[in-house]
């Protein structure tokens, strides 16, 4: 069983998120929950957050097939931080000049899946 989250134009940069995401690629879902809820970047908040929704979707997969659904069986399979659209903006400098301000936005993606599906490697 496999379920899926993806949370769009999250204002972190992609390779802060890919930090945080690094973290818990590969590790069982509720370890990497707590993993998360105590990391101090910025990007674990809404990382925990996909997480966690990727779990309550494989909930409601479970229940909707009427299969009995463990937390403990659930493993991150897929974790992937694309880049979103930049947003730029000016920022005034001395002499009249301006230099341009990147905000990087992100596509979080995770999926979850029992432990089945992770031996291909």
């Amino acid at each position: 069983m496999e379920a899926k989250a993806i949370a769009r134009y999250v204002r972190a940069t992609p390779m802060k998120a890919r930090r945080v995401v690094d973290l818990v690629r590969g590790k069982q879902a509720n370890e990497a929950l707590a993993i998360l809820q105590f990391a101090p970047q910025g990007a674990s908040e809404p990382v925990y957050k996909v997480v966690a929704s990727a779990m309550a979707n494989a909930r409601q997969h479970a229940d909707k097939d009427g299969v009995a659904f463990n937390e403990d069986d659930y493993f991150i399979t897929e974790a992937r931080v694309d880049e979103g659209p930049t947003m730029k903006r000016f920022r005034p400098r001395a002499q009249g000049r301006a230099f341009r301000i990147n905000k990087r936005t992100s596509h979080v993606t995770i999926v979850v899946g029992t432990e089945e599906k992770g031996g291909d490697q």
